[in-house]
Formats: C-alpha cells, sequence, structure tokens
C-alpha cells in the first residue's frame, strides 16, 4: 500500500519525521509531500492566485511552495497520477488540534483534502510541551497499525479520523466528542486612533472541557480519536421552507 504523508509545520518538521517512520511498519512506500515552511491556521486554502513550485528534496520527498491542502493536490495530479495512496496521514503537528480548530488547522484541511479524493485519511496532532522520545516512533507506529486495522468502522466515503496525542506515550485510546475551546477569542490592542485600531489576535485557549471529549482525554494522558465526514449536514425540519405551499418564495 501507497501512503502520503503531508503536514502544515514544514517539511523539516521533526512531527512530519516521525510520522513517516512510523509509516514505514505499515509500508515500505511511504512518501513525503510537505509546505516548505510552517503554516498556521491555514485551514483549507488552496493557490489559484500564484505559479507553485513542487521540489524533490530526497528519494519520496518533496517541498511544495503552496498551502498544506496544495501538497495533496500536487500528489494526486503531479507525483503519483497512476497510482495514488491507499492512505494519506497528515501531521504529527506540535500543537493539540481539537474544537474549532477543524476548521482552523491545515493539518485537519489535509485528511480533508484527502476525503475529497476518495482516500482514507488521518490527522494526528500532539500537545504542546512534548519532550520526544526515543519510544515514540514505535508508539505511533502501533496507533497506526491499530487504526488501520479498524479502517472498516471510519473508512467511509467522505470520512478521516482526527487523532490528539498526549505529552507521553504510549498511552491508552479513547473515543472522543469535539471539544468547545474557543481559539481566536481574544485581541491585544497595540494602538488605538479615532479612524484606526492596529491589533493582534492573541494565541491560545481556555483549555476548557466537559467529561468525554477531547480536552478531557488528552488531560486524562489518553489518545482521543474522532470521526469527521465533510459532508456531513443537519436536516432542516421537514416545513421549514414548506411555509408556502411547498416552494419557498423571498418576503415582498
Amino acid at each position: 500500500m501507497r501512503i502520503l504523508v503531508c503536514n502544515d509545520d514544514g517539511v523539516k518538521a521533526p512531527g512530519l519525521r516521525l510520522l513517516a517512520d512510523a509509516a514505514r511498519t505499515l509500508s515500505t512506500d511511504v512518501w513525503i509531500i510537505a509546505p516548505e515552511r510552517k503554516w498556521t491556521a491555514a485551514s483549507h486554502q488552496l493557490t489559484f492566485d500564484r505559479t507553485l513550485t513542487l521540489s524533490r528534496i530526497e528519494d519520496r520527498v518533496f517541498a511544495c511552495s503552496g498551502a498544506p491542502a496544495d501538497c495533496v493536490i500536487a500528489a494526486m495530479t503531479i507525483v503519483m497520477p497512476e497510482e495514488r495512496p491507499g492512505l494519506v496521514l497528515a501531521g504529527i503537528n506540535d500543537k493539540a488540534n481539537v474544537g474549532e480548530d477543524l476548521a482552523y488547522s491545515g493539518t485537519t484541511a489535509i485528511a480533508r483534502e484527502a476525503a475529497f479524493w476518495g482516500i482514507p485519511a488521518i490527522s494526528l496532532s500532539r500537545t504542546e510541551r512534548s519532550i520526544a522520545k526515543s519510544g515514540d516512533r514505535s508508539a505511533v507506529a502501533q496507533l497506526l497499525e491499530v487504526l488501520w486495522s479498524w479502517r472498516a468502522t471510519w473508512a467511509q466515503e467522505g470520512c478521516w479520523l482526527g487523532v490528539n496525542l498526549p505529552a507521553s506515550l504510549p498511552a491508552p485510546i479513547v473515543s472522543a466528542r469535539v471539544s468547545r475551546d474557543k481559539i481566536g477569542g481574544a485581541v491585544d490592542v497595540l494602538e488605538r486612533r479615532t479612524e484606526r485600531t492596529t491589533f493582534r489576535l492573541r494565541r491560545g485557549r481556555p483549555g476548557s472541557h466537559v467529561a468525554g471529549d477531547e480536552n478531557a482525554g488528552l488531560a486524562a494522558g489518553a489518545i482521543t480519536v474522532a470521526c469527521f465526514s465533510w459532508h456531513a449536514q443537519v436536516p432542516l425540519a421537514a416545513d421549514a421552507l414548506n411555509a408556502s405551499g411547498g416552494s419557498a418564495k423571498m418576503p415582498d
């Protein structure tokens, strides 16, 4: 099986190499395509407004000048159009991706983009202040093997897994609900004038959690796993658009 590994921290990030090394326990056909630089809160942007470059760094390792999701598209259309990967791995991000990061994270966007192409994907992130240990590769490799063995339960059309790792590995694995832990909820005002205010978004999040969510699992030292679907939707009430005899109409 061919495996593609991407990230949003850049092609030189240690988490990327750790994930690729661990992936080699599943397959010897592992490829890396990652951004040239670190992207923060890149979300799922695609680069339509400028020319991109794809540079071969070493065998099966490429650096892309574009955003994280661009790396997946480069893989599918340029590097491996004839034999696409059977699994896409994103990460390991250098901070946890919980709550609203589902929308903000470039790591999550990689997995979502793979789901757009109909390919099973897993995004992996890790809490801050984690200290790399010699056993990390083995722990991540065992995790990948377990998650891949469960693929019949999650590798469905449009779906991917979002995984958060605690500081210390190995760790128990728990299924978790998405946290509600607002990121980007505060600013620091640098200068305020009558017609112009200069400010910066403040990093960090409250760290709030409730039993059974991602943050609670991480606080307990567990690996949290959640399954997402890009085409999930909440159905409208049966009569929501049916108030005018079956056809919605704008008010006069």
